[in-house]
């Protein structure tokens, strides 16, 4: 069994008033590490053996169609095993 995963980020044009408050709110729970932080969506999805280039190519249309907004957010596609 593998999975398809799909990162969807908005696009570095696009504010992100969820990742501005994430990023507020570390230093004052003492994390100190984050310039900045983004927030995005990530999707798994499971097929039998490893995945073809058809259901890649299908998850990329998904992505496209479905699971982004590509006005406003980009996306990867990816296999983990």
């Amino acid at each position: 069994m593998a999975k398809i995963v799909v990162d969807v980020m908005l696009k570095p044009e696009i504010l992100d008033p969820q990742g501005k408050a994430v990023a507020a709110a570390l230093p004052r729970l003492g994390f100190t590490f984050a310039k900045d932080v983004r927030q995005g969506k990530r999707f798994e999805i499971e097929v039998d053996g490893d995945p073809t280039p058809a259901q890649l190519a299908d998850v990329e249309k998904a992505a496209e169609k479905l699971l982004s907004n590509p006005v406003i957010e980009n996306f990867t596609v990816r296999v983990e095993k």
